[in-house]
């Protein structure tokens, strides 16, 4: 019996990003199509299989302990950068100003998804969602750059509407336009209290 459970929610590429040095700059340059490997995008910022824990993981592991790459791709949903955008008072956010790998739009709610989630293209490339991206001052820099005044605003607007990040379950290449269909796990919600 299959775990996952195609649905028929559908999401389109509107925009696809790469960040290739993030010791420069998180801006993402905007590419035309991006081949997804085990490793996420060879020759970006965020390709590898591993990575160093960072600070969403210090409850698990010490600052720069090698781990599992589950971050190779930063999605977020054009509707919730909308949002944002309104929130902080400007009528457009850039994407690349995040450093965004993919734009999707059509998934309502798309920042809560399920964690597990597949997202895949009608060839077959699948991207398995890790968890809800959470914002950072990071962005914010970057936006103040671009609109003096608005980028401080950032972190606490884009609370819940950061969009997911994923890793490559099976390779191939995202195109723009692609549609992803939205795969989720056939599990109950959890109902014990954390913490």
């Amino acid at each position: 019996m299959p775990a996952l459970l195609p649905t028929k929610i559908t999401g389109r590429i509107t925009r696809l990003g790469c960040v290739n040095d993030r010791a420069d700059t998180m801006r993402a340059s905007p590419v035309q199509q991006i081949h997804a490997s085990f490793a996420g995008v060879e020759g970006t910022q965020y390709a590898g299989a591993t990575r160093p824990s960072c600070s969403r993981v210090m409850s698990q592991h010490p600052r720069g302990t090698v781990i599992r790459n589950v971050r190779q791709f930063s999605i977020v949903a054009a509707e919730e950068l909308a949002e944002i955008a309104a929130r902080i008072g400007v009528a457009e956010l850039p994407p690349e100003l995040l450093g965004v790998t993919i734009v999707i739009q059509g998934i309502p709610d798309f920042s809560h998804i399920p964690p597990s989630s597949r997202l895949q293209t009608d060839k077959g490339t699948t991207l398995t969602v890790d968890m809800q991206n959470r914002p950072c001052v990071q962005p914010g820099r970057e936006i103040e750059k671009s609109v003096p005044g608005h980028g401080a605003a950032f972190k606490q607007a884009a609370a819940g509407l950061r969009g997911v990040t994923a890793w490559t379950e099976r390779e191939g290449v995202l195109s723009l336009g692609d549609t992803l269909t939205l795969h989720v796990p056939d599990q109950q919600s959890w109902q014990h209290v954390t913490g």
